[in-house]
């Protein structure tokens, strides 16, 4: 008889997964996502992406946050996974990476009032889920994205399966036979990057809705494959061809050492490797570095990056729409050091037409620096050169936001209120409290309605 295939071995876990297992710091991070992944809800509620995504959605009666809008559970995933990841300001985990908040807490929230859960299972199916993407990310460090496909996206089927699954209290086989299921219902390119066009803010809610698919599936004893992660056709096979995966990191340690414990929270609404160089920039323009006389910006990078955020490069330079400039180092570093910050309003179609930032955007070129550590480590760095020979360089060896440099409580809730208000919601004391209260003791499924229709 031969060893048990990685699904049945997660699916074990997940059957004996308790809410009394999950450590204080697991706890506080499920707390701290679902704050974050509601606030950006928030915050993209009146943009047109989102108004889209409602305009495609199945009526039925679950809570789409931040309208008076109710859909169908999968319809409520949907949309709400894509406003959680549209602004590309949700939470993100170094090593993988994943953005895992927006694909996990939509899921469970639709489940959650599906099945009528309380507080302590959501926050149980949260974590579980927050574990599973996060270590799934780890087995194939750079091949997800190497072969044309979006980690979040393909991934986080399995992980919105097994979260609403452990949320439920499923049993192994309905856990098992789920994520089998999902394999074949992953989905999420990456060709966005061409022309700065939506797919990526779709990817997180459509794994949303696809783990409430299979998970339904399963629970009505529809059968998936068994080796769906390592078979012959699996997923790694399909998805990672170039690399063999790294199993040991999805296993060793499941339940004892929680890896997602780690997730970290962006400053900045925007892809997650600019983030070091915007702080570069943004440190060098307060330190009084002049942008007149500027003759080149140089930025040392990773080699996995490049493709992502660097190349076409004249494209980065110059990109064709505010969406596009979320994923561009070069105008990161320019708002940086033009504007001294980088908020929601700066990446704007009026933005990447502003002449001074075009100007700066356009002297912003890179190098490969071959130790770089991505992705165990995200960095920045970047050197200001000027006509009269004089130079200007900083460096940054961590993401701030993340496992070195954690945002603190205070500025996290401080996100939230940010995000409300952008969103049009000037007095968010309630919604926060309604987020607390959704994963607390005494909470649960009744208090999503809050989230619902915000005055």
């Amino acid at each position: 008889m031969g060893l048990p295939k990685i699904a049945a071995e997660l699916a074990a876990w997940g059957e004996r997964l308790a809410p009394a297992q999950l450590p204080a710091a697991m706890v506080a991070k499920v707390e701290a996502v679902t704050l974050d992944v509601v606030g950006l809800c928030l915050a993209a509620r009146r943009t047109d992406y989102v108004a889209a995504a409602i305009a495609a959605a199945e009526p039925g009666r679950h809570v789409v946050i931040g309208q008076s809008l109710r859909a169908a559970a999968t319809s409520a995933a949907l949309i709400n996974g894509t406003a959680a990841h549209g602004e590309d300001f949700d939470d993100t985990f170094e090593g993988g990476p994943v953005h895992s908040g927006a694909v996990i807490v939509p899921a469970v929230l639709a489940a959650a009032e599906h099945y009528q859960l309380d507080g302590p299972r959501i926050r149980l199916g949260i974590a579980a889920g927050l574990e599973l993407l996060c270590r799934l990310s780890l087995t194939a460090p750079k091949a997800i994205h190497r072969a044309g496909f979006h980690p979040t996206a393909v991934l986080g089927s399995f992980a919105a399966a097994f979260a609403i699954g452990v949320a439920a209290g499923a049993k192994a086989r309905v856990l098992a036979d789920a994520q089998g299921i999902a394999g074949s219902l992953a989905s999420g390119i990456i060709e966005y990057l061409g022309d700065g066009s939506w797919t990526k803010r779709l990817h997180a809610g459509w794994a949303a809705q696809s783990g409430l698919r299979a998970h339904w599936l399963a629970a009505g004893g529809f059968v998936g494959p068994g080796a769906v992660f390592e078979g012959q056709h699996g997923f790694f096979k399909a998805f990672a061809p170039s690399i063999e995966p790294l199993y040991d990191r999805l296993l060793v340690g499941l339940g004892e050492r929680w890896v997602a414990e780690t997730i970290s929270f962006k400053p900045y609404p925007c892809g997650t490797m600019v983030q070091p160089y915007i702080d570069c920039a943004i440190a060098l323009q307060q330190a009084g570095a002049p942008l007149a006389g500027l003759r080149a910006i140089s930025c040392e990078t990773a080699e996995g990056i490049v493709h992502r955020l660097w190349q076409p490069l004249e494209q980065k330079q110059a990109p064709p729409t505010a969406y596009a400039a979320k994923f561009s180092v070069p105008f990161g570093v320019a708002l940086g050091l033009v504007r001294g910050r980088a908020g929601l309003e700066d990446f704007s179609e009026a933005a990447i037409l502003d002449p001074e930032l075009l100007r700066v955007s356009r002297l912003v070129g890179y190098t490969v620096d071959p130790a770089n550590p991505y992705p165990a480590r995200f960095t920045g760095h970047v050197r200001l050169d000027y006509a009269d020979g004089t130079m200007r360089e900083l460096r940054q060896d961590h993401l701030r936001g993340g496992a070195e440099a954690p945002l603190a409580p205070a500025e996290l809730v401080a996100k939230f209120a940010a995000n409300a208000a952008y969103g049009g919601l000037a007095d968010a004391g309630q919604l926060r409290a309604a987020c607390a209260e959704l994963v607390a003791e005494e909470g649960g499924w009744r208090v999503l309605a809050a989230l619902g229709s915000p005055a």
